[in-house]
């Protein structure tokens, strides 16, 4: 089946999820999360991220961005999850079980509807006071693109807070280009006895007489690059503001992210 662009798969993928969440328990038994002096920190949240992939072929996936233009991941030193060549994930992050999550029951519901694939499911506790300004968490999940040596899924998951917690992803999913065709050689006129030979023929390649023809020189057209083309299949570039205890979830054609957080009282 087709999905009708960005409008069909959003519609689908939410009901989806409504359905799922819909059964979560409204309340989470809170963790003992106090210091070693017994206080608990001001401000203190339980963060919970869950990174899905919508299963669906590229094919079905009408929003066409192979022709946007992406801007490079920032580097970072913070990683949510990161997954190397090897299969060897990588977090800073001191994350707890996952079993002790309160999106814990929607990623095995999300993982049993069989229309999902959980890449992440990560939670963590950290103080986040007014004015915090989080270094980008990177993000590298998802099947290994050989050649293009990433990972279909890749960006930054930030946090930050003003007067409140707001999340900002910016993920791309990308699929291996399509191959294109060598351009031929052009050809190369020989010179009739007697006369002089073109100035292109004698011409070296990145000569200053080729460029004053407007030809192409020939090392520019055999180079080739280090890694294999990639092409943007979907993204998602969105910032949202965040509410204690309730589930949000920002989403893209193909992939999606769920986010709660959960403000720790000394109460707790």
């Amino acid at each position: 089946m087709q999905t009708d662009g960005i409008r069909g798969s959003r519609l689908t993928a939410r009901t989806v999820l409504t359905a799922l969440l819909l059964a979560l328990p409204l309340t989470a038994a809170a963790q003992d999360v106090a210091t070693e002096s017994g206080a608990i920190p001001d401000n203190y949240y339980r963060a919970e991220l869950v990174v899905l992939e919508r299963i669906v072929e590229p094919e079905a996936v009408n929003e066409r961005m192979g022709d946007r233009a992406v801007e490079p991941t920032p580097e970072s030193n913070a990683i949510l999850r990161a997954v190397d060549a090897s299969g060897t994930a990588n977090t800073t992050l001191d994350l707890v079980p996952t079993s002790e999550l309160h999106l814990s029951s929607a990623v095995q519901r999300l993982e049993r509807s069989g229309r999902y694939r959980v890449l992440v499911a990560a939670g963590w506790y950290e103080a986040f006071p007014p004015d915090y300004q989080g270094e980008p968490l990177k993000v590298a999940v998802g099947d290994w693109l050989n050649g293009a040596e990433t990972r279909e899924i890749e960006g930054t998951i930030s946090i930050d807070r003003q007067r409140y917690l707001h999340v900002g992803v910016n993920l791309n999913h990308w699929q291996l280009a399509p191959m294109e065709s060598m351009a031929p050689e052009p050809m190369r006129a020989e010179p009739v006895a007697g006369e002089e030979a073109p100035a292109d023929v004698n011409a070296e390649a990145g000569d200053d007489s080729a460029a004053e023809t407007g030809a192409t020189p020939v090392a520019e057209m055999t180079q080739t690059a280090d890694k294999a083309p990639l092409e943007l299949l979907t993204w998602i570039r969105e910032t949202r503001r965040m509410r204690s205890e309730e589930i949000h979830f920002l989403d893209s054609p193909t992939i999606g992210v769920l986010v709660f957080f959960k403000r720790i009282e000394a109460s707790e």
